[in-house]
């Protein structure tokens, strides 16, 4: 089963790795991007979606979204 975040990102198969980053920064409120503190969390986030990505394209397109 794919992350329910990275559905929510609406990406396609064909995406780039700088793609997937550029829509996970979009994904998070602004507040998020503006505390210190939640660094490593951020990175943990972006870590995920990529893999998440990476296993999609794995697999195949079978996300119709």
């Amino acid at each position: 089963m794919t992350d329910p975040a990275y559905q929510r990102l609406g990406l396609p198969v064909t995406a780039s790795p700088y793609a997937v980053l550029r829509a996970a920064v979009r994904a998070l409120h602004p507040n998020r991007l503006a505390v210190r503190g939640f660094r490593a969390a951020r990175k943990r986030f972006y870590r995920q979606m990529l893999c998440a990505h990476a296993a999609r394209q794995a697999v195949g397109d079978e996300l119709t979204g």
